[in-house]
């Protein structure tokens, strides 16, 4: 089903549902997709109340909900406003096209297709990015889900393998001026790092290669899992990074990325993730019960 409807103060929002899960989408700003989760249940996304129904801001909007940027991040050039109306074209039965305005000084058109599954728990989301100016420009797809507040992230680690079979660096772990590696929201595991989103504690974040090309958030009993291609070969931004994850007192962002590239003008270039939500997950309290939990289902 796709269905025009209201939500969350906005007038214009598109709701996609196959009875099971449902994506809402904003129309009258963004593209942004404000609402993920199970029909009837809580949003795995984080939604700013005070800025929920807002348009024509002057200035740019978190709001919540899974973005489209570009990096490496800069302003204002990551910054560009997406506070106005935003085109919807239905591909199909169950996909559907949003196409924002142009970012003129960025010369950059943004697109999202959306195509939800018919019978699973599944959404597969397409970035896509075009240079419309008469330049090169060279950039990566950035992907930001801006997850609620109370959950924590799982990102998976490399195999370990002995000293004496591999000599030479595994992936590249990147950290901020302002990441604080005692901070007790992370967990530096033997398998996995997870990041545990914290309304006392401030900003944090960290970046790698996942080699397992998946990262996963459990908040309200529904784990979402995010799944995204690594190209192996490629150059990824910010030192080398296909995921990255921000976290502050009021939300945690899970963000994968594409390689970076010289977009020639007129050329596009997609970034696709897949998301799977599975709901009644138990909590986690370490890397035995991530094992037994998490891993079966990812």
């Amino acid at each position: 089903m796709i269905a025009r409807t209201a939500y969350g103060g906005w007038a214009n929002t598109v709701k996609l549902s196959n009875g099971r899960i449902e994506l809402i989408a904003t129309l009258d700003v963004g593209p942004r997709i404000i609402r993920c989760g199970f029909t009837g249940g809580p949003n795995v996304f984080k939604e700013f109340s005070a800025q929920m129904g807002g348009t024509g801001e002057g200035e740019w909007m978190i709001r919540g909900g899974h973005r489209l940027w570009h990096a490496p991040e800069g302003k204002p050039r990551s910054y560009a406003l997406d506070n106005a109306p935003v085109a919807l074209e239905e591909l199909g039965p169950m996909s559907l096209r949003l196409t924002p305005a142009p970012e003129a000084d960025n010369g950059i058109q943004k697109q999202l297709d959306i195509i939800m599954s018919e019978s699973a728990d599944e959404v597969m989301v397409t970035h896509r990015l075009t240079n419309i100016g008469a330049w090169d420009i060279m950039l990566a797809p950035w992907a930001l889900s801006v997850m609620d507040a109370g959950g924590v992230a799982i990102v998976p680690l490399p195999e370990k393998r002995p000293h004496t079979e591999v000599l030479t660096p595994a992936f590249p772990l990147v950290l901020w001026p302002y990441t604080d590696m005692t901070d007790r929201r992370y967990h530096w595991g033997r398998r996995y790092i997870t990041f545990t989103q914290d309304a006392a504690k401030g900003p944090g974040k960290f970046g790698m290669l996942v080699e397992e090309g998946w990262a996963a958030y459990l908040v309200h009993g529904t784990l979402f899992v995010k799944y995204f291609d690594l190209l192996p070969f490629e150059e990824y931004p910010d030192y080398g990074c296909n995921f990255e994850t921000f976290s502050n007192e009021e939300m945690l962002e899970v963000e994968s990325l594409g390689p970076l590239d010289i977009l020639e003008a007129g050329a596009s270039v997609e970034h696709v993730e897949t998301w799977r939500l599975f709901r009644d997950v138990p909590a986690i309290s370490d890397e035995e019960s991530i094992d037994r939990i998490i891993r079966p289902l990812v």
